[in-house]
């Protein structure tokens, strides 16, 4: 059995320390969105957000309705965004179709789907002045 030459193995930077380990995390977070906004369902989802503004300005929501929408909305961008990493190491893991891919994928498709009925909830309730 031969030995992987060492050379020939990716290089891993080390981790920077103080503000420049906050300067990479940032890069990391800006590439991660940049991947996010590649997903249709983010891109549908962001747009829904731009649509729940317009007409919470119509209805003139309150400052507090503003801010849990902001906050639900980045919620369900943020699940979006680890179902989106799930499926990429599922299909990573397993390329052919399996039942732990499958699984993986509609657990997932099933976290992003509470977070919109949550946020839709929400939405309504404050469209129908119940809130």
């Amino acid at each position: 059995m031969t030995r992987p030459d060492p050379d020939k193995r990716p290089k891993v930077a080390r981790p920077r320390g103080g503000l420049l380990h906050i300067v990479d995390a940032a890069g990391y977070s800006v590439a991660g969105l940049r991947r996010l906004w590649a997903e249709t369902a983010a891109r549908l989802e962001f747009g829904g957000a731009v649509l729940v503004a317009a007409l919470f300005a119509l209805r003139g929501a309150e400052p507090w309705h503003w801010l849990v929408a902001l906050f639900l909305f980045a919620l369900v961008l943020a699940m979006e965004a680890i179902n989106t990493a799930l499926e990429d190491l599922a299909d990573h893991l397993s390329p052919d179709w399996s039942r732990m891919a499958k699984n993986v994928k509609d657990l997932g498709s099933l976290a992003v789907g509470l977070m919109l009925l949550a946020t839709s909830g929400f939405v309504a309730a404050v469209l129908l002045a119940w809130v």
